[in-house]
């Protein structure tokens, strides 16, 4: 027994020794890696994805995430790797590279603008992965534009050296439109009105120029939101929108849109106050900004307002850190909403610095200027949404978009101003037609931001048979870095009044103007005008008093205008008033010499959505110095436009025996007008007024008729008064106005006009 265990124990130590030089001669550890099947990628770049390297051990969980590493790069389209002796062989195929995008069958969307949503860009690599993301992403972008029928198909196309052409083919189909919204809870408001409330409309023949009627979900959400400000304006504080369920049709062309919501009651202003918690405040100091009153509907609108007035008026006070809070009560029983103005302290954070981003051509110094807080200021929330309305209103560009970051200290913060700009250049060719023009041709270049400067220039020319102008302008919005504007305009005009005063006037001359804000809402405005008029093809039976006018007369005069704008919008205001007075007075050289005043106020009333009421009273007076008398062209007159229901200088001292208008030297006006809606779609543009005019003209030198009986000539302060009914239509092809008016008072020897129509538009 003992002998064959001996034995085994020499077998056994043989087989190991002859074993033993076989396993010397491989090694356990990485000798080299070798790549194969590359082109373009380096070996080296390869090997540093891999998560081993030479003299590791051949571990295989270590290669199994070096093949994951590799996969995750997105270069490769296989990757594998084996061990041959001591060598590790990795062997690839690489993801081609996209050598140019295409888009085929769109049309709606531009091709640059779907190249700039896909992930996928010449030079980079291919991958089916990112191809099915950007199909998803187009596919998305359509339907939001209403196109939920549309299909993408990608095809690639193969090129040398491993590239290939992506082409994206894209069949938009029929654009989806909405058939039909409806409204569930709704008592207060018709679904028509809410209707006109929301920025989605149901489609219409009329809604050609516009995609509005499409469905987009994303504006489905904003018209939550437009719904709940146009109920919380109007006293439902408790309204919701309980669900918005938009069902597609089965032929896939149009959507159902449903708005549930819950208008809850209407609530009223209750108690209205202001609680101070500033030294040095007292509530009554600020109780002024308070426009509301116990009793009044409750309107979220106007708490916000209210508080951003606040805001900037205890800024200009010095607070320079204030917090206004409401803090809104509601009583359900009473239905009423106490809201109490917190003015507070708050965070003591000043401006550290102002990024300006996007502005390629614009100067940062012309949006700097806009701003109400500068570097070093104390942070003021009011001031600074100030500041971003102002930068808008340049209208240098597309988007304005103002945000905050903390600074490097805590008690900073960084102010970021990115814009994206837009084309300020405009080459406008205008035509149209009114009862005083008739025909009327316009041409117009026109440059908003010179240079980058905020400096405006144009150059205007118009053509009709009555009237040809041609004028070149150019302001300077900050002289000398200050908030003054300054500019000039040369002018050269042709103006035919046969029809109404037997000759026909030229001008020529320059003006000089300057102007500056006093406050926020005053501005001063000054110039200076030199400019020579000739009247002349005066007609031989033309009353003497026009002949005697024949000739040129130079004019040197000075002047200035004050303005107060508190408009809640300056082209279609629907509250607010402006007030304007001037002054000119000519006498500094030349031959007319003349004092003339000026002045004009509208106030505008919304007595209920679309129903907008307006007041303007206007007069003015002009006497002659120095013993002159005033001349003919610096006369006023009344008439047309100025006073509906009468021809231009229809009212006013004029020569009976030939029936010239002679002008007069005073004059008043007061217009009547109430915008109301028509019962059609708000976004036609199409309006209509009631209006009643009424005004005087009167008052000529006594010394300047020669050669004319005093009988021949009437002159009367006589009040004249129509009224009437007009529609307004914004056309796509520009402003169409109808005028209907009836006079209701006036004199034998007026001149009166029932319909007045004009028409404009550029292109």
């Amino acid at each position: 027994m003992r002998t064959l265990c001996l034995a085994l124990v020499l077998v056994w130590a043989g087989v190991a020794a002859t074993a033993q030089p076989a396993a010397a001669q491989t090694s356990q550890y990485i000798e080299q890696i070798v790549v194969t099947g590359n082109q373009r990628i380096e070996p080296e770049t390869i090997a540093s994805y891999m998560t081993v390297d030479v003299g590791d051990a051949f571990d295989p969980r270590q290669i199994d995430d070096s093949l994951k590493s590799l996969f995750a790069t997105g270069m490769f389209a296989d990757v594998s790797i084996r061990r041959e002796g001591d060598s590790l062989i990795v062997q690839v195929v690489e993801n081609p590279i996209i050598n140019r995008i295409a888009f085929e069958g769109n049309r709606d969307l531009k091709s640059e603008d779907l190249e700039a949503e896909v992930q996928l860009r010449p030079r980079t690599v291919y991958t089916r992965t990112k191809v099915q993301n950007d199909v998803a992403r187009i596919l998305e972008i359509y339907r939001r534009n209403g196109h939920f029928s549309a299909t993408v198909e990608p095809k690639v196309i193969r090129q040398e050296q491993n590239r290939v052409d992506l082409v994206f083919e894209v069949d938009e189909g029929d654009p989806t439109k909405v058939r039909e919204i409806n409204f569930i809870g709704n008592e207060a408001y018709s679904d028509g009105s809410l209707r006109e409330e929301i920025a989605t409309k149901e489609s219409a023949w009329y809604r050609f120029f516009t995609t509005d009627d499409t469905y987009d979900p994303d504006r489905l959400a904003f018209d939550q939101e437009l719904l709940r400000r146009f109920y919380l304006s109007r006293g439902y504080a408790d309204f919701r929108v309980l669900s918005v369920v938009a069902d597609l049709t089965a032929d896939r062309r149009d959507f159902f849109i449903t708005f549930t919501i819950e208008e809850g009651p209407r609530y009223q202003f209750g108690e209205v106050g202001v609680i101070s918690e500033l030294r040095g405040l007292e509530p009554a100091d600020i109780e002024g900004e308070v426009t509301m009153d116990p009793g009044d509907w409750y309107d979220a609108q106007e708490v916000e307002d209210v508080v951003q007035d606040m805001t900037i008026e205890l800024g200009n006070r010095g607070f320079a850190f204030v917090n206004v809070r409401p803090r809104a009560q509601r009583d359900r029983e009473n239905l009423t909403v106490d809201v109490n103005f917190l003015v507070g302290e708050g965070e003591h954070i000043y401006v550290e610095e102002i990024n300006i981003y996007g502005n390629f051509r614009t100067e940062d110094e012309v949006i700097r200027r806009q701003f109400k807080l500068a570097e070093g200021d104390a942070f003021n929330l009011a001031r600074l949404q100030r500041s971003e309305k102002l930068v808008r209103e340049l209208d240098f560009f597309n988007t304005v978009e103002v945000t905050t970051e903390p600074g490097t200290q805590p008690d900073t913060t960084v102010i970021n101003v990115a814009v994206e700009e837009k084309s300020t250049g405009e080459l406008s060719i205008g035509a149209g037609f009114s009862t005083f023009d008739s025909v009327l041709f316009t041409i117009s270049i026109r440059e908003r931001n010179l240079l980058g400067k905020g400096q405006r220039l144009s150059l205007d020319l118009a053509l009709s048979s009555r009237r040809q102008t041609i004028g070149l302008s150019f302001t300077e919005p900050y002289f000398l870095d200050r908030d003054l504007s300054a500019g000039f305009d040369i002018f050269k005009r042709r103006l035919d009044l046969q029809s109404e005063s037997s000759y026909t006037q030229d001008n020529i001359g320059l003006v000089l103007r300057m102007g500056y804000p006093v406050t926020e809402h005053l501005r001063q405005s000054l110039y200076y005008t030199l400019a020579s008029t000739t009247i002349e093809d005066v007609d031989s039976d033309a009353s003497i008093y026009i002949q005697d006018q024949e000739g040129t007369t130079v004019t040197s005069a000075v002047g200035n205008e004050l303005t107060y704008d508190r408009r809640n919008d300056a082209l279609n205001p629907t509250s607010g008033y402006l007030l304007q007075f001037g002054h000119d007075f000519a006498g500094l050289g030349g031959n007319a010499k003349f004092f003339r005043q000026r002045g004009s106020g509208t106030v505008y009333y919304p007595f209920a959505q679309d129903w907008t009421g307006s007041f303007k009273l206007e007069g003015g007076r002009i006497f002659g110095l120095f013993g002159e008398d005033v001349r003919i062209q610096d006369r006023f007159f009344l008439g047309g436009a100025s006073l509906r229901g009468f021809e231009p200088a229809g009212v006013g001292p004029r020569d009976v025996d030939t029936g010239d208008s002679l002008g007069g030297n005073i004059f008043y006006a007061a217009s009547f007008e109430l915008t109301v809606p028509l019962g059609l779609p708000r976004e036609l543009g199409l309006t209509g007024r009631l209006f009643s005019d009424w005004g005087s003209l009167y008052s000529l030198d006594e010394d300047s008729i020669t050669g004319v009986n005093a009988k021949n000539v009437e002159d009367e302060n006589y009040l004249r008064g129509s009224i009437g009914i007009g529609f307004a239509y914004q056309s796509p092809l520009g402003p169409i106005r109808l005028d209907f008016a009836k006079d209701v008072r006036r004199l034998d020897y007026d001149r009166t006009e029932f319909f007045r129509f004009s028409f404009g538009t550029t292109f």
